[in-house]
């Protein structure tokens, strides 16, 4: 159970330091640091701690409305992690904008695991979505969204992805990032071909691809590759897999990454037999 709430009366209190201005800081790349925002990342970054998972919460600062309505959160989490509560207006001086949210937590990602090992680590049937060149952020909290929502086992991003453990990709995700495992390194064929190599059937998203998503038979170990908005994925990697298009109406070059994706999954997962 957490520790007693302590009173937070100024901004510049050394004590909440790791909160100050996290818009401009946003912590990513710092040890493995992130900002986990609202009540449902809260919950989820506390569940992750008290099973021994990936992730760990540092510290919490509650705005002291939103205390009552969260205990139960608090009180899962160790009483090593300390808990801040301040009014709203040093709670806004301390974050540098009005957060309306009032729960933000500091995060600390214990474990980073190689492409290798989460793949040798998945079940024998198994949905896995990789990435390529994502650099949006609201896109890649959607990537994460619709893969915990369609039973996806894990995503793969290779090194020019962005960090789904920014504030705004974690928030979008609404705390998918901290529930679904991934890891984020290498080339996009590296990363692939270790798919390929472990009896994955990979499946490339493409506008001009050659099944349309629905028709596609599923393996007992299935791969969705997505790429960025504008350039899509690069020719290697469609002239290697097997590539996948979402019918839709003429006039329109293609979907937006997040939504293409949760389609595709969708129909995957429905095909596997993990949804319906």
């Amino acid at each position: 159970m957490a520790g007693a709430p302590i009173r937070i009366a100024d901004a510049d209190d050394p004590r909440i330091a790791a909160f100050r201005a996290i818009r401009e800081r946003d912590l990513v790349g710092r040890e493995g640091r992130f900002v986990a925002e609202g009540t449902v990342v809260l919950r989820m970054l506390a569940a992750s701690h008290a099973a021994g998972g990936r992730f760990r919460a540092e510290t919490v600062l509650v705005l002291e409305n939103r205390l009552a309505g969260i205990a139960a959160i608090l009180d899962s989490l160790p009483a090593d992690v300390p808990v801040h509560v301040a009014d709203r207006a040093v709670f806004n001086a301390i974050a540098g904008f009005d957060m309306h949210r009032g729960v933000v937590a500091i995060g600390r990602r214990e474990a980073v695991p190689a492409a290798g090992a989460l793949i040798a680590s998945l079940p024998a049937d198994s949905l896995v979505l990789a990435a390529c060149g994502i650099s949006n952020h609201d896109n890649m909290g959607s990537l994460f969204r619709n893969a915990a929502a369609f039973g996806v086992d894990a995503i793969l991003l290779d090194e020019t992805c962005c960090d789904p453990l920014y504030r705004k990709a974690i928030r979008v995700s609404v705390g998918a990032v901290l529930s679904v495992p991934f890891t984020r390194e290498g080339s996009a064929q590296n990363m692939l071909e270790a798919l390929a190599g472990a009896g994955f059937d990979i499946w490339a998203l493409s506008p001009r691809g050659e099944a349309a998503i629905g028709s596609i038979v599923p393996a007992r170990r299935l791969a969705l590759v997505a790429g960025t908005e504008g350039e899509g994925l690069p020719a290697a990697i469609l002239s290697r897999f097997h590539t996948a298009r979402i019918p839709q109406k003429p006039g329109l070059d293609s979907l937006n990454v997040a939504t293409a994706s949760g389609v595709a999954l969708y129909q995957m997962a429905l095909a596997k037999g993990r949804i319906g």
